[in-house]
């Protein structure tokens, strides 16, 4: 399983926007991109722009650059706006599904829980975070998961609002994927549009 396990506040950094909420201090601390000159940066080339929006949405869902490319290929082939493809695509991975659904505080905690084989998939055991989900798909926790501590705390803490395209029953642990999210749905503070153009060039 590849995964990127760097310094994540750098990388937050780097992209001028708090990517990981559990390092929002050591953010506020330093929101300048890092490196000798990091605060003497202002022009900014149009590839460069561009660029760090395709690693801003990389890193939000955890996907390394080969895989992240096959997404693209698939979300051009599809009908419809290629960048918004793309997010539906993301968006529609188990280990997002569960981070969407309150069951972890972020999306690497649901990767974890994911690999450890904690959820079912229409009572199939499914460990593969990238697992693509589809429409009337059903999400629930293994028996024996059901009162883990890092999900007891995920629920009482988190006050994240449910996406419109998941139906979650927390106290059952169940989770119904009711459509393919639209773009107004996905909260992501992404520009889209930017990343087809890098790949377009």
């Amino acid at each position: 399983m590849a995964r990127y396990t760097g310094p994540r506040t750098k990388v937050s950094r780097r992209a001028r926007q708090l990517l990981d909420e559990n390092k929002a201090s050591y953010f506020d601390r330093r929101p300048y991109p890092p490196g000798e000159h990091g605060r003497g940066r202002i022009r900014e080339s149009q590839y460069q722009i561009q660029l760090r929006e395709k690693q801003k949405l990389r890193f939000t869902y955890g996907v390394l650059e080969r895989q992240f490319r096959r997404y693209y290929q698939k979300a051009a082939r599809q009908r419809g706006i290629t960048g918004e493809n793309l997010l539906r695509l993301l968006e529609m991975r188990l280990d997002n599904a569960v981070f969407r659904s309150g069951f972890a505080r972020t999306r690497p905690q649901a990767r974890q829980l994911v690999n450890h084989a904690h959820f079912l998939v229409n009572g199939k055991k499914v460990d593969v975070p990238s697992f693509q989900l589809r429409q009337g798909d059903v999400i629930t926790m293994r028996e024996r998961s059901r009162d883990l501590f890092p999900v007891q705390q995920a629920l009482d803490t988190v006050g994240r609002p449910h996406p419109e395209w998941l139906d979650i029953d927390a106290a059952e642990r169940k989770v119904t994927v009711l459509m393919a999210p639209s773009r107004h749905q996905i909260d992501s503070q992404i520009q889209e549009q930017l990343v087809v153009e890098l790949y377009s060039k």
